[in-house]
């Protein structure tokens, strides 16, 4: 911890009947282990570890956010989660009290325990552990399959490293390391781990190493249904182990997030539509979204608009909301004034609910894009990706923003990279799509066709890809595929026109807006 004291090593905090322990990261309620995110749990430890005083905003922001300013939302919103975990309330303030105009003070009274006198948890009883409101997911230590005890740092530091990375996707609930860890060697039932941790999916996986080559597997578990909703298997060079350890994090971390969203759609789908609440509206939502249809973003544009109905503050909601209108006016689906107003309300009221979540900022930075604010377009997307470096959707985005910002080489790192972060995404058209356009930027229009062309495999009716198509073939002289690119385009857009892609394209530099429009005149578009 940055300000206050830190919590002397061995030691518990025991207060009514609870006991809060720092080594294992675990709060207990009784015999029962209390579910926390990391952050709130790390505030909650920092709060009774400075007991004495009245701490401030300012010394909390040092000790949990490592100073890092966040919003005031985003600090009431973890006290809250602090007070609820203990079964406080901010209006009783029983054991957390807010000091007007000067803190916060945890006022319970606590006893100090040794390790010794906490909760065992070698064999814990199953508890039946209630499911959060989030999915919740524990990822197991991946097992050593070497036969070499000294390579157990490199599996942990596999499982240590994807809880981290999960733990990112704030739209899941991860649980935290140690309580993962009590399981690593011992041989449970999947259902055994799920009851006692309160979970519904599991990760598992295992590693052989055999002289400089490793192999890592990796599967995702449905608890609930005993299904695999997914696995994977990596073969690498261990040339340099903490870089293969990073990449192999990395595609683990990308691949497991949609799985995750579809298995939550599916269970949303099996509920009686009366009874579904503001999550499974937003994953029935998420799953039209990914579809990249103009009807699918209607139908997840209504559900977004229920979800929020129930839930005013649903930060998740409105993000993905913001992110709908703004994909369906780049696909001239709808007006672009009508829709970067209705998307810019929904991204900002996102970000007063969480200003750490990614999708949140993602949301914002398509409305600063076509509403040509590049710089705060370009911020936006550089924030999200710093909450979450996976997030697939940002990344290819920002290689948009980067690409209408004219910086080409940097567009195609970036769409290149969230192609490789997802190479099995729905969006994977799209950025490829965004690729095209960054070559075309530089020159290389046969790459650009390409590109296009491959987008078009994947998606027939992906309006992106066909305008980069259009004026790619046209500038290369290719007349006949751009004849043809062009009349799918107008199947795909009826409404494009040279002066729609001068006025809604937002191409920051006269010249590359004027090169991309005489493609289109070249191709017979007026």
């Amino acid at each position: 911890m940055i300000s206050g004291q830190e919590p002397r090593q061995g030691v518990a905090f025991q207060f009514e009947d609870f006991v809060l322990d720092p080594e294992r990261r675990e709060l207990w309620r009784a015999d029962m282990l209390v579910a926390l995110e990391p952050q709130v749990f790390d505030l909650l430890l920092y709060l009774i570890g400075n007991r004495e005083r009245v701490v401030t905003r300012d010394n909390m922001l040092d000790a949990v956010w490592n100073g890092r300013v966040v919003s005031e939302s985003t600090l009431t919103s973890r006290i809250n989660a602090a007070r609820r975990a203990v079964g406080d309330t901010g209006e009783e303030q029983r054991l957390i009290r807010t000091v007007a105009r000067k803190g916060v003070r945890f006022v319970g009274e606590v006893t100090e325990l040794s390790a010794m006198a906490t909760p065992a948890v070698a064999d814990p009883a199953p508890t039946g552990l209630p499911l959060p409101d989030r999915p919740a997911i524990a990822v197991l230590p991946f097992t050593n399959m070497s036969g070499e005890a000294e390579q157990d740092y490199f599996s942990d530091g596999i499982s240590e490293d994807i809880i981290t990375a999960l733990s990112k996707l704030r739209w899941f609930f991860v649980i935290a390391r140690n309580s993962s860890f009590i399981y690593k060697g011992r041989t449970v039932h999947l259902r055994q781990v799920a009851e006692e941790l309160g979970v519904r999916y599991v990760v598992e996986g295992s590693v052989r190493k055999d002289g400089d080559r490793v192999r890592i597997t990796a599967q995702l578990n449905d608890v609930a249904t005993g299904s695999h909703l997914w696995a994977e298997r990596y073969d690498r060079e261990l040339a340099d182990v903490f870089a293969v350890q990073d990449e192999i994090t990395e595609a683990i971390v990308a691949a497991i997030e949609p799985q995750l969203y579809a298995a939550e759609n599916f269970r949303a789908q099996r509920k009686p539509p009366d009874s579904m609440d503001a999550w499974d509206l937003l994953m029935r939502a998420l799953s039209h979204y990914w579809r990249v249809t103009r009807q699918d973003h209607v139908v997840a544009q209504a559900l977004l608009e229920k979800a929020i109905a129930l839930d005013p503050n649903y930060g998740k909601a409105l993000g993905l909301l913001g992110t709908s209108y703004m994909f369906a006016a780049h696909m001239g689906w709808m007006e672009m004034a009508a829709a970067i107003s209705v998307a810019e309300r929904a991204a900002r009221a996102a970000i007063r609910a969480d200003d750490e979540d990614a999708w949140a900022h993602n949301a914002l930075g398509h409305v600063h894009l076509f509403a040509r604010r590049f710089d705060d377009s370009l911020a936006e997307f550089e924030t999200a990706l710093r909450l979450n470096p996976n997030f697939a959707l940002a990344q290819g985005y920002y290689g948009l923003a980067l690409g209408y910002c004219g910086r080409w080489r940097d567009a195609d790192a970036a769409a290149r990279r969230a192609i490789r972060l997802s190479p099995r995404d729905p969006y994977a058209p799209v950025y490829f799509g965004i690729a095209a356009y960054a070559r075309f930027l530089g020159g290389d229009y046969e790459e650009a066709i390409r590109l296009a062309q491959e987008a078009l495999r994947q998606r027939s009716d992906f309006v992106g890809a066909h305008r980069v198509l259009t004026a790619a073939a046209a500038m290369a002289g290719h007349g006949t595929i751009a004849s043809v690119a062009l009349k799918e385009l107008r199947r795909a857009q009826p409404n494009v026109s040279l002066a729609w892609i001068a006025e809604f394209m937002p191409i920051r530099l006269a010249p590359d807006r004027e090169r991309y429009l005489e493609g289109f005149r070249r191709a017979g578009l007026t």
